[in-house]
């Protein structure tokens, strides 16, 4: 089914301790399309400057990726530099440039309207609040966040989870929102905010479904060497989201495969910078690893 993503285009200057990349392909929506875009077709609603590579359009869109609710907004794209030399899970930030996003109101364009699956990427909440009056109602919607929002804007936050299916955010925001201690009590709490199910994402320990009928968690796929865990996150969740819609399904028995999938993808993102790891790989890959993953995890 059809899924359509809301968020940011960007070119990101990373350092890790494997090494340093500037001014290459980022954005949580990036990630996030190329990502689903392994499953089914994306949506992309979006806001790039004049300064957008040609070659990166194009990566986009000759994997899936629809770029008709994409719009130029001015000269300079959004722009992010960090670090993560004081810990892999954990990024430093150098520098952010709104520029475009500044100001920058999306519009769903007509023909994506009806998108049954769609996915509000890490945002303003009064902005991601604003997609929903554009598209279908019975879509089934997720949303991600940050804690610049959770401590800036908490009310627009609250207001937006109770019209939400599902909350996905890591663990440490997960207690934040919360104002619980434990993972298991801020899990149970979110919920009562109004979301039916929150996915927490967890880095290298994996990640944690709550949902009012069970629980479930899994471990992350082992990678030898993270290079650079940028849009790792948004990865997963376009793992997620794009199993997801191309199942047509937000089962039990689907919501598990989804995670995994998810975490498949991610394990590939982290293996270099942007996105030169998923530009090397086909969905076969993504599956044989899935079942690579399944060994892992099995019991006898």
């Amino acid at each position: 089914m059809s899924l359509l993503v809301v968020g940011t285009l960007a070119y990101d200057s990373v350092e890790t301790p494997a090494g340093k990349a500037d001014d290459v392909l980022g954005g949580a929506a990036t990630y996030f399309s190329y990502a689903a875009s392994f499953f089914t077709p994306v949506r992309l609603v979006g806001v790039i400057g004049e300064d957008f590579r040609a070659e990166d359009r194009a990566l986009l869109t000759d994997h899936g990726v629809d770029f008709g609710g994409v719009v130029v907004g001015g000269k300079e794209s959004f722009r992010w530099a960090g670090s993560y030399l004081r810990d892999l899970n954990i990024a430093d930030t150098r520098e952010t440039h709104l520029n475009v996003l500044e100001g920058w109101k999306p519009k769903v364009p007509e023909s994506y309207r009806d998108s049954k699956f769609v996915f509000l990427a890490n945002s303003p909440p009064a902005l991601q609040a604003s997609i929903l009056g554009q598209v279908d109602k019975k879509a089934f919607v997720a949303m991600d966040t940050m804690n610049l929002w959770i401590d800036t804007a908490r009310s627009d936050l609250e207001a937006l989870m109770q019209r939400v299916d599902m909350l996905v955010c890591n663990d440490a925001e997960a207690l934040s929102i919360s104002g619980e201690g434990s993972l298991i009590k801020a899990g149970r709490k979110l919920l009562e905010m109004g979301p039916r199910i929150v996915l927490v994402k967890k880095g290298e320990h994996g990640a944690f479904l709550f949902n009012r009928e069970f629980f479930y968690a899994i471990p992350a796929y082992p990678v030898e060497t993270v290079v650079d865990p940028t849009g790792a996150g948004d990865s997963f969740a376009g793992g997620v989201m794009g199993y997801l819609a191309s199942a047509g399904l937000v089962s039990e028995e689907h919501m598990r495969r989804a995670m995994i999938y998810g975490g498949v993808v991610a394990s590939f993102t982290v293996q270099d910078f942007s996105l030169e790891p998923l530009k090397g790989i086909a969905r076969e890959d993504i599956d044989r690893r899935y079942q690579e993953f399944l060994r892992f995890t099995a019991h006898p």
